[in-house]
């Protein structure tokens, strides 16, 4: 099930992202955006923070302060 806050996140970013080919899909804890079958970000809740994963980086912030 996925938490409130990628549920919030998905309901936000959703009609943007489709507009230009990107799919959300929110599997557990984790929301993946993807493109033409390849992963471009990942994002995932992790309590407090949310981690977020792109182009091999790793980016974490507090939820307190990202609020969607």
């Amino acid at each position: 099930m996925a938490s409130e806050y990628l549920s919030k996140l998905k309901e936000l970013i959703k009609p943007k992202l489709q507009e230009k080919g990107i799919k959300v899909m929110v599997v557990g804890s984790t929301m993946k955006l993807i493109k033409e079958g390849e992963t471009l970000m990942n994002i995932a809740d992790k309590g407090e923070i949310v981690e977020l994963s792109f182009k091999g980086k790793k980016y974490t912030y507090d939820k307190w302060y990202t609020k969607p």
